[in-house]
């Protein structure tokens, strides 16, 4: 008697999952451990390097900057070649790159140094989430890519520990600080080796034997690989940056952008600022604030990993918008009543943005079929990034000039802008195959966006 093979989106959860989802939150965790430690080098170099207040802040952007360039400039590369050969070599170039910091002698050697590094972050941003997405089994899609937010943040707090700890090395430690980055690195490095690529993309372009070949070797003989299907085929002759534009995918990339950057802006922020924030909100231990601020970021994203496949996609992303901008607004009209109150509430916008943040690594590769999913990544990345840049540059400016309460109801109002968006255009992507968000992509969002206005 025949049975019908089980499809390669809907096998059980096994090691290969948990090798391609460890080896894609190790880029996280490197990306947020480079953004991490530089505030503490540029502390620690300023005097051997003559750092200028300007040079200070070209050094904090520069990797900005080239996660920008990165992510654009990758995003059309890894749909025409495939994502596999970058995901697997762009950690050693990074680790490479890490390592050359050790040796510069002036600002500018460290500033270029730092662009480049960025620029291949913002390579890995794009490829990891495509290749992770495209692998995962449907069902536990949202708890794998959520590993990824996760290692973010530990990244990004463990690069503090790092520093404080190499800050008591005699002589240069800022150097030693720099190349740090490489040890996480070459360990994602050795795990990347091998991984093959996607069969989504291999039967896209018309491999569907290669395809079949990878499903056999990660899941068995008795799984189905994806079912050829040329209908995007038309998209491989355009522009992938002018058929995200088109009409049939628009308002899927204006989603994935409006969320992205409605996210990172207070996210950055306020993240980045806690103790200025907590200073200005009349909280005397403004240190202790901005610690526990960051203790609840990691807390909630792991809170967010626990739940994310428990809701719909819509509905968590629509609610946690809302929700922080209710916390907000609490905490800009009651942190006069008390200190302590301040922290709390603080704490708890901390804890539902964090948790939020997961869907940064789940939604947007969700959003777009194969045939652009990783430009798609691309433009919603790069957008992510001004908005992270340009936070991170205007709250001080703001709270100098107008107050905290300004800046902090700046935030509120670009956390309602992104849930109406999201409220209105963001369509439904749990648990569905990322074959039949292929074949919905063209039609679904008209028909989500008239139910999500009722």
């Amino acid at each position: 008697m025949s049975t019908t093979p089980i499809q390669y989106e809907d096998v059980p959860l096994n090691r290969f999952h948990i090798r391609v989802a460890a080896a894609g939150s190790g880029g996280q965790f490197s990306d947020g451990f480079v953004l991490g430690i530089i505030g503490i080098v540029i502390t620690s170099a300023t005097n051997a390097l003559n750092l200028t207040p300007l040079l200070i802040g070209m050094l904090g952007a520069a990797t900005l900057v080239g996660l920008f360039l990165g992510a654009i400039i990758t995003g059309p590369i890894a749909d025409r070649i495939g994502r596999s050969a970058i995901f697997r070599f762009d950690m050693l170039v990074i680790a490479c790159l890490s390592l050359s910091q050790f040796f510069v002698q002036e600002s500018w050697q460290l500033l270029i140094a730092r662009l480049l590094i960025g620029l291949m972050l913002g390579a890995d941003y794009v490829v990891s989430k495509t290749l992770v997405t495209e692998h995962a089994p449907r069902h536990f899609r949202g708890r794998l890519l959520s590993m990824m937010a996760v290692a973010w943040a530990a990244g990004y707090v463990f690069a503090y520990l790092v520093g404080f700890l190499i800050s008591h090395i005699d002589g240069e430690s800022w150097r030693y600080m720099l190349i740090a980055s490489a040890i996480p690195e070459l360990l994602v490095f050795s795990v990347r080796l091998g991984v093959p690529e996607s069969p989504l993309w291999l039967v896209r372009h018309g491999r569907a034997e290669d395809a079949a070949a990878v499903v056999r070797k990660v899941a068995g003989a008795d799984v189905a690989p994806p079912a050829a299907d040329m209908s995007g085929s038309s998209e491989r002759t355009q522009s992938r940056y002018k058929v995200l534009f088109s009409a049939q995918h628009r308002r899927r990339t204006v989603v994935g952008v409006v969320f992205y950057v409605c996210q990172v802006i207070p996210y950055f922020a306020l993240g980045t600022f806690s103790p200025l924030v907590m200073e200005s909100l009349g909280v005397t231990n403004s240190l202790a604030g901005g610690a526990l601020y960051n203790i609840f970021l990691l807390t909630g994203a792991i809170l967010g990993m626990v739940i994310v496949d428990r809701l719909s996609r819509r509905s968590f992303l629509i609610s946690t918008f809302f929700t922080g901008a209710v916390f907000l607004t609490a905490l800009v009209l009651l942190a006069p009543v008390s200190p302590i109150l301040a922290v709390v509430l603080f704490a708890c916008f901390a804890l539902v943005l964090a948790a939020a943040a997961n869907l940064e690594f789940i939604y947007p590769p969700e959003l777009f079929p194969t045939e652009v999913r990783a430009s798609g990544l691309g433009i919603v990345t790069a957008g992510s990034r001004i908005g992270s840049a340009a936070s991170t540059f205007l709250l001080p400016l703001i709270v100098a000039g107008a107050g905290i309460n300004t800046a902090l109801f700046s935030c509120v109002g670009i956390l309602l802008i992104g849930g109406i968006v999201c409220y209105l255009w963001a369509p439904e992507t749990a648990k569905e195959s990322i074959a039949d968000l292929d074949k919905k992509s063209g039609d679904s969002l008209s028909n989500t966006s008239v139910s999500g206005s009722r």
